[in-house]
């Protein structure tokens, strides 16, 4: 779209043209991997070789990668089956006021069902410690479940540490991560975090939407969630996606080919928030995240959702939150405490390697004229 500027890569990505060209390129080779003849072989070829791809990125066997629709399912099925595999252990999970939407509907959905759920509260920034979760841990923990980077802050929380504590209290504990704004964002492969469950969506680094995956950890047995013609060797059935598949595939190796993608990120960040707040005097930083591509501010007093409506009519795009809040308050600022005006008026910045200085000075140029222009709440 002609003179768009935006700032809200955490809601989605466009679809790289590597992964365009993969998807279109399935899309003519279209057999069934499940059927037995030589085209079809080829198809299930070509997923093998894709799987290994997104394997390889978490640094796992390709035989503990699952393909989804999306994080939400990955997170549904690590869940729902995590504390089903672990009944006989308990029905009390832990998880924090931070997480996704994927996350926490899916708790409150098993609260219903009879499970207890801890709820870690994070402090004003954002943040969950070790110790924290240490001690919510009980004999009855069945399951974990804790987000690698929030996306409404930008904080990376301490999943690898917190995994290690969870398995010196009870190795028998399964631990669950939303890794699904963490993937290809932090330096380290996802595997390498401990966890037994691990989502992420395709969506999120331009691939197209409508493809995610699971890792699970060797030796864990989940149950499908879903059953069917015995797919992805019987855990997720369903007539495999190969063109989302062989997108995402594609987004992933284009990732891994551009070394400097994190530290341009992490810049351009930088540098809005500096013209942001040069700009925008009454400009708050909620938080700057530690996550290269996500940060959050506030105009205290303001209305965010008619902030981002006046800049959306400049062509510049912002959230006030998560894109599955669909304009309601976001949980993860409240949830940190903060004051009401800043409530109101907080905002998500969200980037990509592909950022430049001119869209951040035109986001901070809007930002001042809407400040300027709308009223606000204080005195």
């Amino acid at each position: 779209m002609d003179n768009l500027i935006y700032f809200d890569y955490a809601a989605t990505t466009p679809v790289r043209p590597e992964a365009a060209e993969a998807l279109t390129a399935a899309l003519g080779q279209f057999g069934n991997p499940s059927s037995r003849y030589g085209y079809a072989r080829q198809a299930a070829q070509r997923v093998k070789e894709d799987r290994e791809t997104v394997a390889q990125a978490f640094g796992c066997s390709s035989a503990e990668l699952f393909f989804t629709s999306c994080g939400t399912e990955s997170d549904n099925w690590a869940i729902r089956r995590g504390v089903e595999l672990n009944h006989r252990k308990g029905t009390h999970i832990v998880t924090t006021n931070l997480e996704h939407a994927a996350v926490l509907e899916t708790c409150r959905d098993l609260e219903r069902q009879g499970y207890e759920v801890t709820y870690l509260k994070p402090d004003r920034a954002g943040r969950i410690t070790v110790e924290q979760l240490a001690t919510a841990l009980r004999p009855d923990t069945a399951l974990v479940s804790m987000m690698l980077v929030n996306n409404e802050t930008g904080v990376v929380l301490p999943v690898a540490d917190c995994v290690k504590a969870v398995k010196a209290f009870d190795p028998a504990i399964l631990f669950h991560c939303d890794a699904v704004q963490g993937f290809l964002k932090t330096p380290e492969p996802l595997a390498k975090l401990g966890a037994d469950l691990i989502a992420v969506s395709g969506h999120k680094i331009g691939a197209p939407k409508g493809i995610g995956a699971l890792y699970v950890k060797k030796g864990v047995r989940l149950r499908p969630l879903l059953t069917g013609g015995g797919q992805e060797e019987g855990l997720r059935s369903g007539t495999e996606a190969t063109a989302q598949i062989a997108a995402f595939a594609a987004a992933v190796r284009a990732c891994a080919a551009d070394s400097s993608r994190l530290e341009r990120t992490a810049a351009i960040k930088e540098y809005t928030l500096s013209r942001l707040k040069e700009a925008v005097p009454k400009l708050e930083v909620i938080d700057p995240g530690d996550a290269p591509h996500i940060c959050a501010v506030t105009l205290p007093g303001y209305k965010s959702e008619v902030i981002v409506r006046v800049l959306g009519d400049r062509g510049v795009c912002v959230s006030s939150g998560s894109a599955c809040h669909r304009g309601k308050p976001s949980h993860v600022f409240a949830a940190m405490g903060l004051p009401k005006p800043w409530l109101d008026g907080a905002l998500r910045l969200s980037f990509s390697p592909d950022s430049t200085r001119e869209e951040a000075d035109a986001l901070a140029d809007a930002l001042r004229d809407a400040a300027d222009s709308l009223f606000t709440t204080l005195s």
